[in-house]
């Protein structure tokens, strides 16, 4: 943990320094807020009780949605920079990890400028990280975005394109739809047994013959279909290449939209990105080396663009200081009737 309380405090100065107002954030919110966003899985890892309402209340775990609820419940409007620093409580599978995380937090809430907001907290960072003593480090940036705009381009149902953005951050779970989606695992093979029975009958019967409104030559049609191909098995497959090879591009910074762009011309996928996209095109800045990381990303469930992280080396130890990224769905999913643009980062101090 950082023991100099000075340099905490220099850090806050420099966020502050560059526009931003400091709030104070609750300790404790409502436990449903967290549970119907991560899922019942989520509740062991948070530190719960009910009070004297029979309300279920839990310690913060998270700085971002204790701000986010603020915004929220303030019925706030419009932009705002914030900064914050305080403590997070959650348990860890590791049983190593502290279960209190010191954190200095800040976010632009509300604000539609999205790409010049991500370079400000990006560049937010790096001010804060220059009152650090490291030797080097790596500044890797992803973009969840530009992956939900493959599996928007893909040749597989909608449900399918649904489940593969959703389930995007749950890398395991992800990998077994890729393996559903490459041998049609998922197709009950008792109802297809079924579904060839009822087809070799319907086959002797007169084809013209009309039964729930289609004629029975319509049905088969449809039956040759779902039998043959329930869902395209080999069109599962290329999907499950193209989406495995694109979640392997990783590159420096300067190289992204030229490794991006080359990856959708060879696999026929209509899109096109723009190095202007990214917050920064410099490969060093200054004792880091940037990288992009199409996989990058799928720590956190809630964000929806671009998202970064920084490890520095101090004293041969290797540190994750900084986590960061856009948003924007979280205030709408917290109970907001408009979707809000948000993009924020916290600074770990416990090493």
């Amino acid at each position: 943990m950082i023991k100099s309380k000075n340099l905490s405090e220099k850090i806050l100065r420099s966020v502050k320094s560059k526009g931003f107002k400091y709030i104070d954030l609750p300790s404790v919110i409502e436990a449903d807020h967290i549970v119907q966003r991560s899922g019942e899985s989520f509740r062991k890892f948070i530190f719960s009780f009910i009070d004297q309402n029979g309300s279920e209340l839990c310690l913060r775990p998270d700085l971002t949605i204790a701000s986010c609820l603020r915004y929220l419940e303030n019925n706030l409007m419009g932009k705002e920079k914030i900064f914050y620093s305080g403590q997070a409580y959650r348990k860890s599978n590791n049983k190593k990890d502290s279960i209190i995380r010191d954190q200095i937090g800040f976010e632009i809430i509300g604000s539609k400028d999205e790409k010049n907001d991500d370079k400000e907290i990006i560049n937010t960072a790096l001010k804060s990280l220059s009152n650090l003593s490291y030797t080097k480090g790596t500044l890797k940036i992803g973009n969840v975005e530009i992956f939900n705009l493959l599996i928007s381009k893909l040749d597989i149902p909608k449900r399918w394109k649904l489940r593969l953005s959703r389930h995007f951050w749950r890398e395991d779970y992800f990998n077994d739809l890729l393996k559903r989606l490459e041998t049609n695992s998922d197709v009950d093979p008792t109802i297809v047994e079924v579904d060839k029975k009822r087809y070799q009958k319907m086959l002797k019967d007169k084809q013209q013959t009309v039964v729930a409104g289609r004629s029975i030559e319509e049905i088969l049609k449809r039956f040759d279909n779902k039998i043959k191909d329930p869902r395209r098995t080999s069109r599962g497959k290329n999907v499950s290449k193209i989406i495995k090879g694109f979640l392997k591009i990783n590159c420096p910074i300067n190289k992204a939209a030229e490794k991006l762009n080359t990856f959708f011309k060879k696999n026929k996928i209509n899109l096109v990105v723009d190095q202007k996209y990214f917050p920064t095109s410099l490969n060093k800045t200054q004792k880091l080396n940037v990288e992009f990381s199409t996989s990058f990303g799928r720590q956190l469930e809630y964000y929806t663009g671009m998202v970064f992280k920084i490890d520095i080396k101090s004293k041969s130890k290797n540190i994750n200081i900084c986590n960061g990224g856009r948003f924007d769905k979280l205030i709408s999913d917290l109970g907001s009737k408009k979707q809000v643009p948000a993009v924020g980062a916290a600074l770990n101090l416990n090493y």
